[in-house]
């Protein structure tokens, strides 16, 4: 219901008289709270504040406020708390517990699924159909997400814990969340009485000689935080964030103990997702621990997997996102950050770095390099060029967007101020608009009669007496130059970005330094997803001169290559030839030197 924007309507102060009802309401609503509780929640005096929004699908929402925080929601005149609620009060709602990636799926507009839901040894807590729940992570009582259940427990039983659980309406990381002061659930320890539970199930399985670690599930003593779980039980929690039909019972892994021969049958049998899930987690850790070093930080993520991942990806394997659960890159590298492995940033619009990695992290010190690897490693190393090779320009497409005197040409079509359009999108909707109005000349069909929404919206204040007819490529051109210039940038591996205004090109200057010398500058890099450190290392190797890098003047985040001498020509052929970048989103090809001619 949050997981996008929504649009506030109105703020005002609750009265006394309101507040008493409020009160009321809440507490036929939730009849475990307490007379106190009730007035800490709705307080007499402090400032509470209700709102009204509107959902992105339209939905009249009411919010009420206080200190500064979303405490609960209305919708059709039923009551919800927020989670900022149930961190004061976790015991307000039955509650179900799942694993901590699944948290970003639920932030995302995801429903819950019962394949991710944990059933504990006590069993799971009884609900009847349209009960209102709240779901925790895996040893943490703090809840996370409010949902609505769709089946009864029993229903959930009888199913094989299969099919949609609950109706997510909000969860932590979405934009109510995001409306109050965006703080962190608390820690909170699971019960006495379920720990007790847990204990005497995990005695049982001892006595009865079974391993607990072919399960997802982890010990009694362990916490939320997921790096407590191991590598492969991560491979199997990740099956969780994939479509419904991959939620299928299969076969438990093979114990620590069993034959090489046994693991083998467990590997082949899993599926081609499970494989690639696999390889990824392999060649990120294999990255982390043996190729990128502290003085890499900040990493572009896309040099991350084009240059670091891709070059420990075993002989006769290829990585592909799309062929893994994850789909995206950045989907990935969110669930490596959730386990608190690295940490990602945005430190350019549209573009992420890495930015901390923590090295002292259990798992990457577990990982163990695969056998017969460290050969296939060195010959990939040996190759200096390497990094550029595996350098995928981004696809870089303009849009327009519809801008306020633009609407009235737009509206007919469906379309409002800020939606986002293709040229061909422009051009078809001028011409059904053209045709849909009769605008064609009847004498000469190249040309269009302006009518009085194209007057206002294609033609100066004065042109407007002087021009009646536009030619078909003038309309066309016309309208595209007063649109919004918007464009998408897409990056191997990761999901479109769309920008406002056209992409700045790479910059490159020649500027003069003491004692008549020149040094060339670059700039821009980032935009297009080149690492400049590695830009900068590379250009050195090629020409044997000194480069730098130092922050962009003019800009917050952004850095430029310096590099001595006027070096155009074999960054031209960088660019151009190695890098695959269109000649259009260069800038300063022309300031080449020029050879001189042989007498």
């Amino acid at each position: 219901m949050f997981a996008r924007a929504f649009r506030v309507r109105a703020n005002t102060n609750i009265k006394g008289s309101d507040r008493r009802k409020l009160r009321s309401d809440v507490a036929a609503a939730f009849p475990t709270l307490s007379t106190e509780q009730l007035a800490e929640l709705v307080p007499n005096k402090e400032e509470l504040n209700v709102i009204k929004i509107h959902s992105h699908k339209g939905e009249a929402i009411t919010v009420y406020m206080n200190h500064r925080n979303p405490i609960l929601f209305e919708v059709e005149k039923v009551l919800y708390p927020t989670v900022y609620t149930l961190w004061v009060y976790p015991d307000l709602l039955p509650a179900f517990a799942t694993w901590p990636p699944v948290l970003q799926k639920l932030a995302g507009g995801a429903d819950l699924m019962l394949p991710g839901v944990v059933v504990p040894p006590s069993g799971l807590p009884q609900v009847q159909r349209g009960t209102l729940c709240a779901v925790t992570l895996l040893g943490n009582r703090a809840p996370v997400a409010v949902g609505v259940a769709t089946m009864s427990t029993e229903e959930m039983l009888a199913a094989g814990m299969k099919g949609k659980g609950f109706a997510v309406l909000h969860t932590h990381l979405d934009h109510l969340w995001e409306y109050g002061d965006k703080s962190s659930p608390p820690t909170l320890a699971p019960l006495v009485t379920d720990s007790a539970a847990m204990e005497r199930a995990a005695d049982e399985e001892e006595l009865q000689g079974k391993e607990p670690g072919s399960s997802c599930s982890p010990e009694p003593e362990q916490h939320v935080d997921i790096r407590d779980l191991s590598l492969k039980d991560r491979d199997t929690c990740a099956e969780l964030l994939r479509k419904e039909e991959l939620h299928e019972n299969r076969a438990a892994e093979p114990a620590e103990d069993a034959s090489t021969e046994d693991q083998q049958e467990a590997e082949d049998s899993r599926t081609p997702q499970e494989q690639m899930d696999a390889l990824f987690n392999q060649c990120f850790f294999h990255a982390l621990k043996c190729k990128v070093k502290k003085s890499d930080l900040p990493l572009l993520t896309s040099t991350f997997l084009g240059s670091h991942m891709v070059s420990c990806c075993p002989a006769g394997k290829q990585l592909d996102i799309k062929k893994s659960s994850y789909k995206k890159f950045s989907k990935f590298l969110q669930c490596m950050q959730h386990q608190r492995i690295l940490q990602v940033k945005e430190l350019s619009k549209g573009v992420e770095s890495i930015v901390d990695v923590d090295w002292k992290h259990p798992d990457i010190k577990a990982f163990a390099m695969p056998e017969g690897f460290s050969s296939a490693s060195a010959a990939q190393d040996s190759k200096s060029e390497d990094r550029e090779q595996v350098y995928h320009a981004p696809e870089i497409i303009p849009l327009y967007g519809v801008s306020t005197k633009m609407i009235p040409l737009f509206q007919e079509s469906g379309h409002r101020k800020g939606s986002v359009l293709s040229s061909s999108e422009v051009r078809n909707i001028i011409i059904n608009y053209v045709k849909s109005n009769e605008l064609v000349d009847e004498t000469n069909k190249n040309f269009v009669k302006v009518n009085a929404i194209l007057c206002d919206c294609l033609l100066d204040k004065s042109e407007q007496d002087e021009i009646s007819h536009l030619k078909w490529d003038e309309l066309l051109s016309r309208c595209l130059e007063r649109l919004q210039p918007l464009h998408q940038v897409t990056f191997s591996g990761q999901e479109p970005v769309v920008r406002k205004g056209n992409i700045e090109p790479i910059d490159i200057s020649i500027a003069q330094r003491s004692s008549n010398k020149k040094v060339t500058i670059i700039k821009n890099l980032e935009l297009y997803g080149l690492d400049p450190q590695c830009v900068a290392n590379t250009l050195q190797q090629k020409v044997q001169a000194s480069a730098t890098i130092s922050p962009a003047p003019g800009t917050k985040d952004r850095v430029q290559v310096q590099i001595q001498g006027n070096q155009v020509h074999h960054l031209a052929k960088m660019l151009l030839e190695e890098y695959q970048l269109p000649r259009k989103y260069i800038q300063g090809l022309e300031k080449a030197p020029k050879l001189g001619r042989k007498k």
